[in-house]
């Protein structure tokens, strides 16, 4: 089973995807450094989950689910 995550979580990613899709990509470390710089977010745990749910959600687009 995957852990569910905060609706919070979902909305940054899901905002930030709706403005720069298009410079996110599968890479964890990448959609990091995106996120930290187009957000203001200032704790490094969010910061990491929503790239990782950006990262998962490109992955499976990616992949056809």
């Amino acid at each position: 089973m995957g852990c569910v995550k905060p609706s919070y979580i979902k909305n940054f990613a899901m905002e930030l995807l709706k403005t720069h899709e298009e410079a996110f990509s599968t890479d964890f470390e990448q959609n990091k450094m995106l996120v930290k710089e187009y957000t203001d977010i200032e704790y490094k745990t969010i910061t990491n989950r929503v790239a990782g749910y950006i990262t998962r959600i490109k992955s499976k687009k990616s992949k056809g689910v």
